[in-house]
């Protein structure tokens, strides 16, 4: 090891983010200036990677699950060679600069995950490295061994406190993925002081009974951190952690001090920090030149060994041509074998959850990249894929179902973590109220543009005996409100095939989808193009009329309750639209929206939700809505006693 190019490399990166957060006026320079060798020592000597192609499908992944650290990332691949620019480092926490307050997926070269909310990264990184071991089961041959890395993970207390990395390392342990190394920057620092008031557990016993190998060692002892990292990767086992004690904001007057965290050092303190180091003291963005200098002969390396990967993936394409073509379907996610779609007749009468079964084995079978499970409600979900190849483990790394356990939130995450590994698409589900659970990490998928597929059943009040805990209603408008995100809630059978169609095309959002518990009869539409009018948010299911006294906008179940309403009114010329996805039908122009409603004379609008965000549609008095939490009791009895049926709308529709 070059160890004085790592410790020059340690020392340009607290020089350039003491002064990217001081010119900033904002950011946290206490972890860039405590944990600056373990960024050096990773890059420069440990992970796999190439800056000219960032994008390696082989490379390591480093995830900084501590992302308020942001300059100690964007510091070391600035040196490494990353497109991170001086001027991108100058420009920190500035609009539209590619150095943002934490990191962003798609914003920065060389940021493999949106960090941030802390805890989600180290989640994310589960999902790298059970993706890397998924793939690695399909494709590496007795020969050939062309899906081979590491995901490393920087925590620290923070991302150990909150709730979803437990449950993500958890499962970690369980599944004994080996090939996940986290760092934990040890320095008992957090914004209120430090953490020995409210973080007093022995992490080490903690991990260790999740099934985690740890180790110890000191932030500043590089060569002790590689060899720490060797025996981590000597032990294929079990995940491990590796415990580093530092001192947070390592060389300022505030070193060790709460002080250091969250806010910028001040000039003075930046001076006397600089002289501490033995940096230029009037010198700002200082790169020690031999810190530059490795890293363009590192470069020479790190791209020679992509090349060697690129030889050793040629020659198993030449011997395995089956599963090179299977390969690049993986990684294009085209087709690798037929199905055939899923049908319906109309009077058929089930559950949405059962016709969502339905399409998700077909787009299994269609598409052996498609993975996921739920959190432990595979049944109830109808998520049994019948060709999964058994339940993901530690013995079975091909199999395609995930048994995520109780754990809503790692689920998502996880799920964030194998789509950004790429080669494999996610899904994950649960019941609808409890994605209340996993809505921190929808949320980051959505600004990170991931393709999440969420299946949410029992998605109403008709959940019945379960009561107001299991009883969704206002869950509707506040997935609707969640920018970047896609709710599609679908009325019978033949409308959630679509649903899933549109799900599975989606390149660059969430998609949540809703289904029913209870059997709803599969509808005739008038709408003789629904299939690709619905594409546009709602179509027209029973015309009524060119020109309907009464449309009514309904989802869900409420599609065939409007339905049945609709004719208990006979004098009364109505319309039913569907509205599959009603943010999108909003996006859609007048001509359209006018078309699908008929210039009514008057608009409700059926839904068992909340009434928000249906205020432009009708009148308050025609919001045939479910503004209150449930009750327990059968299904048709709580919509009695709700005042939430058929009969009950038909009421609404015969006022004047």
């Amino acid at each position: 090891m070059n160890t004085k190019a790592i410790e020059a490399t340690a020392l340009s990166i607290r020089s350039l983010s003491m002064d990217a957060i001081q010119k900033a006026n904002s950011g946290h320079p206490g972890l860039p200036l405590g944990a600056a060798e373990l960024a050096a020592v990773l890059y420069g000597e440990i992970m796999k990677y190439n800056p000219l192609d960032s994008k390696w499908v082989d490379r390591d992944r480093f995830v900084l699950s501590a992302g308020h650290g942001s300059m100690l990332l964007y510091s070391i691949l600035h040196i490494a060679g990353y497109k991170v620019s001086m001027d991108d480092i100058k420009s920190f926490r500035q609009v539209g600069s590619k150095c943002p307050g934490h990191p962003e997926y798609g914003v920065t070269d060389g940021v493999e995950a949106t960090s941030g909310p802390l805890g989600q990264g180290i989640a994310s990184a589960v999902g790298m490295a059970i993706a890397e071991s998924m793939l690695a089961a399909r494709f590496n041959t007795l020969h050939h061994t062309i899906v081979d890395h590491y995901t490393y993970a920087l925590v620290g207390e923070g991302c150990l406190e909150e709730g979803v990395s437990s449950e993500a390392c958890s499962l970690a342990g369980t599944l004994k993925l080996g090939k996940l190394i986290v760092f934990y920057d040890e320095n008992k620092i957090s914004i209120d002081g430090n953490t020995d008031v409210t973080f007093s557990e022995n992490i080490q016993k903690r991990y260790e009974s999740y099934g985690w190998q740890v180790l110890r060692g000191s932030m500043y002892n590089v060569g002790e951190i590689a060899d720490l990292v060797r025996i981590a990767k000597s032990e294929q086992s079990m995940p491990t952690m590796i415990i580093l004690k530092s001192t947070i904001g390592k060389g300022s007057p505030k070193a060790g001090t709460s002080d250091v965290h969250g806010a910028p050092l001040g000039e003075e303190n930046c001076i006397a920090t600089k002289k501490e180091l033995g940096l230029p003291e009037n010198e700002h963005f200082y790169v020690v030149p031999e810190a530059y200098q490795y890293f363009e002969e590192k470069r020479k390396e790190l791209a020679a060994a992509e090349e060697e990967w690129k030889k050793e993936f040629e020659e198993w394409s030449k011997e395995n041509p089956e599963l090179a073509k299977k390969w690049d379907a993986y990684w294009s996610q085209s087709a690798t074998g037929d199905a055939e779609v899923p049908s319906y007749s109309v009077g058929d009468k089930l559950a949405t959850r059962d016709a969502s079964g339905k399409a998700l084995n077909y787009f299994s079978d269609k598409y052996e990249w498609f993975i996921g499970g739920s959190a432990d409600l595979q049944g109830p979900n109808k998520t049994k894929v019948k060709n999964d190849g058994g339940v993901f483990s530690a013995e079975n790394r091909t199999g395609r179902n995930i048994e995520y356990g109780i754990r809503e939130f790692a689920m998502s995450q996880i799920m964030s973590g194998i789509n950004l590994h790429g080669g494999l698409k996610a899904y994950g589900a649960t019941f609808l109220v409890f994605c209340d659970y996993l809505r921190p990490s929808l949320r980051v998928a959505a600004l990170s543009k991931i393709p999440n597929i969420y299946i949410f059943t029992h998605d109403s009040i008709y959940v019945g005996e379960d009561g107001p805990t299991h009883q969704p209603t206002e869950t509707y408008a506040s997935l609707r409100c969640m920018s970047g995100v896609q709710f599609l809630r679908p009325g019978d059978a033949e409308e959630s095939q679509i649903a899933w169609e549109m799900a599975m095309e989606s390149k660059d959002h969430p998609v949540c989808m809703s289904f029913t518990r209870q059997a709803v009869t599969v509808y005739e539409k008038f709408d003789k193009d629904w299939k690709n009018t619905i594409r546009k948010g709602a179509y027209v299911v029973l015309e009524g009329s060119k020109t309907p006294d009464i449309t009514i906008y309904a989802t869900g179940s409420e599609v065939e309750m409007s339905i049945k309403a609709a004719a208990l009114v006979p004098n009364k010329k109505i319309r039913v639209v569907s509205v599959l996805d009603k943010n999108l039908f909003e996006t859609q122009d007048e001509d359209f929206r006018n078309k699908i409603s008929g210039n009514a004379k008057r608009y409700i609008v059926a839904e068992a939700g909340s009434r928000m965000g249906w205020e432009a549609y009708a009148k308050k008095e025609d919001l045939f809505t479910i503004d209150r939490f449930g009750v327990s009791g059968p299904a048709l009895k709580v919509a009695e006693h709700l005042g939430f049926t058929a009969e009950k709308l038909a009421e609404l529709l015969a006022k004047d």
